[in-house]
């Protein structure tokens, strides 16, 4: 495997030095490169609509592989379609659709996932954090903090993609990868994937647009998408031709801009519109607004009479105008957003509410590990009282489903709270992540 990296880099070092397009990249998806990944598939994945599982794939391994590349070098392979499930969104009623690519498919995904990896870190911008290695969604955060309290922000524009996943342009897509590619077998894997169909109820669904979440290689493509259309739009075309600063935050299609000027903020989110729509995509209208935020924004809008600076939501947290402990300096916070501390909490119940009939050592131990999870995302700069408060009402849950064990109350107060708590203590939560750059 670390043959085939060095000789992907060499390519893109030698495509660097001629027409910047790299070439010979389907030669990699080899027998060595297949292994290597199938032995860090997890198992216990949901298989494809052809049921094959990696218990079962491995089983004739050297043998599925082989076959596996020499269709591949013969042009005839042909990914099968995948298999589409729908699983709760946080917004009551609606569900998001998920593909579930058959497993010799997520071998060569994965594949095509790690080339294109290796092509577009050094072209990404830096203010892209999704989906990449060594990036996650607190640097995201701290880039906003970063961007609002010590930069020239004074409006911040919230937009959200309407289905972003379901509605990318294929040929546009194929388009921007032939832009650094000329591999053009390569390409040629890659759009029978994206041509692949949809499995749906028995159904077989024709996929026109889109690239299905759940796909091995989908969020490298998004990120390529992106990239093209809104990341380097936004630094070539945008930031020159405003006359204030403003800067962009995106992980992967969620984003934020912030503008020194609010005329120049409003150009931006009429031309934004345009652009998308251009690519196929376009803006959740209810969901993308203007802001008046940062430093000044709170005494600005005290002057004109106006109530305190709206608040805007980004990966899970509210970002909220406030000042230090002194009162003394302005300050960007943030603190779970109360859609995500609702879900969580919901979660919480009903699994606690399914699970009441486990003996208590087990319950206490996943309950454990769940508020783990959650202080380590949510454990963060000035979110103290919002973890706590979900320990709080994590305590109540327990109580008042603990009880109804039986037909008979099982705990008071006291019993619960002084007794089995001690027993079993839940874990406190602490602050995991600083906001701050040190």
């Amino acid at each position: 495997m670390v043959n085939e990296l060095l000789g992907i880099q060499y390519n893109i070092a030698k495509a660097n030095r001629t027409d910047r397009k790299v070439q010979n990249l389907a030669s990699y998806i080899n027998e060595d490169t297949l292994r290597a990944i199938h032995k860090t598939m997890d198992k216990r994945k949901a298989y494809g609509i052809d049921k094959v599982t990696k218990g079962d794939y491995e089983q004739n391994l050297e043998e599925n592989l082989a076959n596996l590349v020499k269709r591949m070098k013969s042009g005839s392979y042909r990914p099968n379609p995948i298999r589409r499930v729908y699983i709760p969104k946080e917004t009551k009623g609606k569900m998001r659709p998920l593909g579930i690519s058959c497993y010799e498919d997520k071998l060569v995904e994965n594949a095509i996932a790690q080339i294109l990896e290796q092509i577009y870190e050094p072209k990404f911008y830096n203010e892209s954090f999704g989906s990449r290695p060594n990036r996650n969604c607190h640097q995201a955060v701290r880039e906003i903090i970063e961007m609002v309290q010590y930069r020239k922000t004074n409006y911040v524009v919230e937009a959200d993609i309407r289905g972003f996943f379901d509605n990318v342009d294929h040929e546009w897509l194929m388009k921007m990868l032939s832009h650094d590619i000329a591999d053009r077998r390569f390409l040629e894997i890659i759009e029978k994937f994206l041509k692949a169909g949809i499995m749906e109820n028995g159904k077989l669904l024709n996929s026109e647009r889109g690239t299905s979440q759940g796909n091995g290689a989908s969020p490298v493509l998004a990120n390529i998408y992106l990239h093209y259309v809104l990341d380097n739009w936004f630094d070539v075309i945008v930031r020159r031709q405003c006359k204030g600063e403003c800067y962009l935050i995106r992980y992967c299609d969620d984003f934020v801009c912030c503008f020194q000027n609010q005329y120049e903020a409003q150009v931006f989110r009429q031309r934004l519109e345009e652009r998308f729509r251009k690519y196929g995509l376009e803006l959740a209208e209810e969901k993308t607004k203007i802001l008046e935020f940062g430093r000044f924004a709170r005494q600005n809008r005290k002057a004109r009479g106006e109530r305190k600076p709206d608040t805007f939501d980004f990966l899970g947290f509210t970002f909220y105008c406030g000042m230090d402990g002194k009162k003394q300096f302005f300050r960007c916070r943030v603190k779970t957003s109360k859609k995500k501390f609702r879900s969580k909490i919901k979660a919480m119940k009903e699994w606690i509410k399914i699970h009441r009939t486990m003996p208590l050592e087990q319950i206490f131990k996943t309950v454990n590990a769940k508020l783990r999870g959650h202080y380590q995302y949510y454990g963060v700069t000035d979110n103290t009282k919002e973890v706590k408060n979900f320990l709080t009402q994590t305590k109540w849950l327990l109580f008042k489903w603990l009880n109804r064990r039986s037909q008979k109350r099982s705990y008071t107060l006291g019993t619960f709270f002084n007794g089995l708590l001690r027993t079993f203590p839940l874990l406190e939560p602490s602050i995991k992540v600083s906001l701050f750059y040190r």
